[in-house]
């Protein structure tokens, strides 16, 4: 792949990035050529990549603007999470690293998956809104529109999965002891207001 400087790519697990420069630098005695690559992800910053690499790490031309109504529906269908913590963090990983759209879709459609049902460990949450973000960075470079706009279209998608979303069971001892605890918060706030009021009335 032959890249220009202003060309807009996407390097794997780094999301959108424009080719800013092409520089020499010495390496060990050696002059090598590189990319300057500036990610437009929100966390910024610079990437140098060796011009004989760029096939190699799986670099990437952003999606054409034809390809986000199927990217969005991607996040409509239902997906299967999987039961295991190992596999699905293995199969999520391999995914991410991949550098495709529509695998950033799949790791946010099932792990959105599993939360409406399971709590995710602190690694799956950091990794389904890395997910988001990347994604969302891409169509907002592919369509032009905002990154919150973006953001909008996929919480639009996720929320229109057909038969995706499986409530937890009700809990009639969980539903009870919230209903005592608002009752104790109304009871708290009424004692408040009856020593606030004997508080004026006696002028202190």
């Amino acid at each position: 792949m032959n890249l220009t400087v202003g060309d807009k790519i996407v390097y794997p697990s780094q999301g959108p990035c424009l080719v800013g420069s092409i520089v020499k630098r010495i390496i060990d005695g050696k002059t090598m050529t590189f990319y300057q690559l500036v990610i437009l992800d929100d966390q910024g910053g610079d990437l140098f990549i060796p011009l004989d690499k760029v096939e190699t790490i799986g670099i990437r031309l952003l999606l054409d603007k034809a390809d986000i109504p199927a990217l969005l529906d991607h996040l409509t269908k239902p997906a299967d999470p999987g039961v295991d913590w190992k596999n699905r963090t293995s199969k999520n990983t391999k995914l991410f690293a991949s550098g495709s759209a529509f695998d950033l879709a799949e790791i946010v459609a099932s792990l959105t998956e599993w939360k409406e049902t399971k709590a995710l460990s602190f690694g799956e949450c950091k990794r389904l809104e890395r997910a988001k973000s990347l994604l969302a960075c891409e169509i907002s470079q592919v369509t032009e529109a905002t990154k919150e706009e973006a953001e909008e279209q996929i919480e639009k998608s996720l929320m229109a999965r057909s038969g995706s979303f499986k409530p937890a069971p009700i809990n009639e001892s969980d539903l009870a002891a919230a209903s005592n605890r608002k009752m104790e918060r109304k009871e708290t706030a009424a004692r408040r207001n009856r020593k606030a009021q004997q508080a004026i009335a006696q002028g202190t």
